[in-house]
C-alpha cells in the first residue's frame, strides 16, 4: 500500500536550491535510510514527506487516514509538565505499567531519569531521550527520525535498532550513524545536488552500489572511488562477531575489490609510532579515579593498573556517566589521580579533542586559524598543506575564507579536530569526534587516521567510527576496571545484557533505578535451560580452560607488541613478528567463538 507520494517536488532556501523535480513514493513497510552531505536537503526532504513543510513547486499526497510519528532534532516539550505526563499522555498507571513494550521503552532509554521530573530540568540528552520514548509509545503508520542515536549510547543504540527492526512501522531515517543504517534500513536515499538518488539495501550495499557507479562513470573520481573501496575492505573483513553480512552480488564485489587498498598498514604505522615515541606511551599503576576529584561522584578506577603503548588504536566504550572522559582528561593531565601513578613517556606530543568546542577567535579566517598552528604536516608517509587537509574535511574553496564567527557546531569541531592534527601530535585523545559529521566527511576523517602513526585512543558512540577506526576495544563496566574486549562491541553488548556490571554501577551511584514497573524491564541473565547439574559443572569446566587459554594468548599478543616496538629499525623482523600476531589473534578468534558457544548454553 502506498502512503506518501511526491511528485514533482522542488524546493529551495534563497537561490540554493535543495530539492530539484524530486518525484518518489513511500510503500507500507519501506524502511529507508536517508544520506547526505549536511545543508544538503535531508532535513528539507523528511519535512516535506511528513506535511510540516509546503515546497515550493510541486504536490506531496498522503494516504487517507495515515498517522505519521515524526522525531525532529529540535523538541516541543512543555517544560512544566513532568516526563510521565509527557511520554505516557493520561495513560492510567496500572494500564502503562503492565504493558511489556511500554515498560521495555522507559527502561531502555528513560532508566536512569525521575519521571516525575519536569521537562525544564532536563539537560538537551535528556530531552531528546523523552521525546523518542514519547513517540514509540504511540501507534504510526509511518515513522520519521531525524537523528535519532544523538545522545544515545551505545547500548542504547543497540536496543533502539532491534526495537525499530520488530516493528512493522514504515519508517525514513536520516543519521550519520552507518552501523545504526545498515541495522534498521532496506533501502537508502543519497540527497545530493537537489536530487534524491536510490540504492537497494542498507549503507554497505549504498557504499557498494555508489563505489561501481563512481568507477563506471568517472575516472576522474579516482580518489573518492579508492575511498570507497577502502570503506567495502573494511565490511568484508570486519570484526569476527558481526552476525550479519550484506546481501551484495557476489561478482560485483570481487570485481571491485579485486585490488583493494588495505585500511591500514599496521607494520609501517607501528614502525614510525615507537620511532615517534619509544617504547613508553601511559603507564597506570595502581590508579584509583572517581569523576568527580577524589572521593567525590563514581568511581572509574580501581587501583587499576594498565599501559598504552606505541602505535596503539583503542576504542573505549561504556554508558554514559561510566567515566569515559575523565579517564582521557586523566591521561591528558587535566585531572589528577586519587592514589596511583601514571608514567607518561618523556617523547609524547599529545593532542586532546574534548566534547566542549574550545576558544577560537570568531573574527578570523578559517584557513588562517590552520596555518597559525602550521602550513604544512606529515601524516604518514605524505605531506598536506593546511589548505590541503581543510579541503578533505569538507572546507573547500571559497569555504576556506568563511569566518569562525559563522561556523556550525560541526565545522568548529572539524576546525578543531585540523589544528590539533597540524601540530604533528604523536598520541590523540579523542572524545566524541564525530558529532555533527556527516558520512563523507566521516569517510575522509577515517582515512586520514589511516595513514597517522600515533597512539590513538577514542570515545565514540558512532559503532562504525569505533570498530573502523580502533584495532581493539576497552569497556569502563563500573567495577573500577579497564576491561579488554576481545569480541568488540558485541562482546560489550554481551556482558552488558548478561548483568554483570549491574550491581557494580548500582554500586558507584552512577544511576538512579527506574520506580515501579518500569524497573522490570531491565535485564536479568538467565540460567541455562534443561541443564543437569553434572552437564553444568562439565560446561564451567571447559569455559575455565579456554579462559585460560585466552589468558595466555593476551599475555602472548602483549609480548609481540612490545617486540615490534623494540623492532621498529628491522623491518624484516617488524613482518615476522606481524605475521605471528595475526596468527595469534586468528587462534583467539576461534577460543571466543568457542567460549560464547559454551556461554549461551549455560545462558551467561
Amino acid at each position: 500500500m502506498n502512503l506518501v507520494n511526491l511528485e514533482s517536488v522542488s524546493h529551495s532556501y534563497g537561490p540554493k536550491p535543495l530539492l530539484k523535480d524530486v518525484s518518489l513514493g513511500i510503500e507500507a513497510g519501506d524502511r529507508i535510510g536517508v544520506v547526505g552531505r549536511n545543508g544538503g536537503g535531508k532535513t528539507t526532504l523528511i519535512s516535506v514527506i511528513a506535511g510540516r513543510l509546503k515546497p515550493n513547486e510541486g504536490r506531496v499526497t498522503h494516504n487517507r487516514g495515515l498517522h505519521v510519528g515524526t522525531l525532529s532534532q529540535g523538541d516541543d516539550l512543555d517544560p512544566a509538565r513532568s516526563v510521565a505526563e509527557i511520554v505516557l499522555g493520561d495513560r492510567p498507571e496500572h494500564e502503562w505499567a503492565g504493558d511489556a513494550g511500554i515498560r521495555e521503552i522507559l527502561a531502555n532509554l528513560l532508566g536512569d531519569l525521575d519521571l516525575t521530573a519536569p521537562a525544564r530540568s532536563l539537560s538537551g540528552g535528556e530531552r531528546r531521550r523523552t521525546a523518542l520514548a514519547r513517540l514509540l509509545i504511540e501507534e504510526h503508520d509511518l515513522i520519521i527520525l531525524d537523528e535519532p542515536t544523538n545522545h544515545l549510547d551505545i547500548e542504547a543504540i543497540d536496543w533502539l535498532a532491534r526495537h525499530l527492526s520488530a516493528r512493522r512501522t514504515a519508517l525514513v531515517v536520516v543519521t550519520h550513524d552507518r552501523w545504526f543504517l545498515d541495522a534498521v534500513s532496506t533501502r537508502t536515499w543519497e540527497v545530493v545536488d537537489g536530487a534524491v538518488e536510490r540504492y537497494e539495501g542498507g549503507y554497505a550495499a549504498y557504499v557498494l552500489a555508489k563505489a561501481e557507479r563512481a568507477r563506471i562513470a568517472a575516472a576522474s573520481e579516482a580518489r573518492r572511488q579508492n575511498l570507497m573501496r577502502k570503506e567495502i575492505a573494511w565490511l568484508r573483513r570486519g570484526p569476527p562477531a558481526r552476525t550479519s553480512k550484506p546481501k551484495f552480488r557476489i561478482d560485483a564485489a570481487q570485481a571491485l575489490i579485486a585490488d583493494e587498498p588495505p585500511p591500514r598498514e599496521s607494520v609501517e604505522l607501528v614502525k614510525f609510532a615507537a620511532a615517534r615515541l619509544g617504547r613508553t606511551v601511559y603507564d597506570l599503576e595502581d590508579v584509583t579515579l572517581h569523576a568527580g576529584g577524589p572521593g567525590q561522584g563514581p568511581l572509574v578506577l580501581d587501583r587499576c593498573t594498565w599501559q598504552f603503548g606505541p602505535g596503539d588504536r583503542i576504542g573505549l566504550i561504556g554508558v554514559n556517566g561510566s567515566g569515559k572522559s575523565s579517564l582521557l582528561r586523566l591521561l591528558s593531565g587535566t585531572v589528577q589521580p586519587d592514589s596511583g601513578t601514571v608514567v607518561r613517556g618523556r617523547t609524547v606530543r599529545l593532542a586532546h579533542l574534548s566534547q566542549e568546542l574550545g576558544e577560537l577567535d570568531p573574527s578570523r579566517r578559517v584557513l588562517e586559524t590552520v596555518e597559525e598552528i602550521r602550513k604544512f604536516v606529515q601524516v604518514g608517509k605524505k605531506e598536506w598543506t593546511a589548505s590541503a587537509l581543510l579541503e578533505r574535511l569538507g572546507f573547500k574553496g571559497e569555504a576556506q575564507w568563511k569566518v569562525v564567527g559563522d561556523l556550525s557546531g560541526g565545522e568548529r569541531r572539524r576546525l578543531q579536530l585540523l589544528r590539533l592534527l597540524m601540530d604533528d601530535p604523536n598520541v590523540l585523545l579523542l572524545d566524541e569526534p564525530t558529532n555533527d559529521l556527516d558520512i563523507e566527511t566521516l569517510n575522509e576523517l577515517e582515512d586520514l587516521l589511516d595513514g597517522w602513526p600515533g597512539t590513538l585512543i577514542l570515545v565514540s558512540h558512532d559503532r562504525y567510527f569505533l570498530e573502523r577506526v580502533a584495532d581493539r576495544c576497552v569497556a569502563l563496566l563500573g567495577d573500577g576496571r579497564l576491561s579488554l574486549l576481545p569480541g568488540g562491541v558485541d562482546e560489550y553488548l554481551q556482558r552488558r545484557a548478561s548483568g554483570a556490571a549491574l550491581s557494580a554501577r548500582a554500586a558507584s551511584g552512577s544511576g538512579a533505578a527506574l520506580s515501579g514497573a518500569a524497573a522490570s524491564a531491565a535485564p536479568v541473565a538467565q540460567a541455562g535451560p534443561g541443564l543437569s547439574a553434572k552437564e553444568e559443572r562439565e560446561l564451567r569446566k571447559e569455559l575455565s580452560r579456554l579462559e585460560r587459554q585466552l589468558d595466555k594468548l593476551a599475555g602472548r599478543e602483549a609480548t609481540l607488541h612490545d617486540s615490534m616496538a623494540a623492532a621498529a629499525a628491522d623491518y624484516g623482523r617488524l613482518a615476522e613478528l606481524d605475521a605471528e600476531l595475526k596468527a595469534v589473534r586468528a587462534e583467539k578468534d576461534e577460543i571466543e567463538t568457542a567460549w560464547m558457544e559454551f556461554a549461551d548454553r549455560l545462558g551467561e
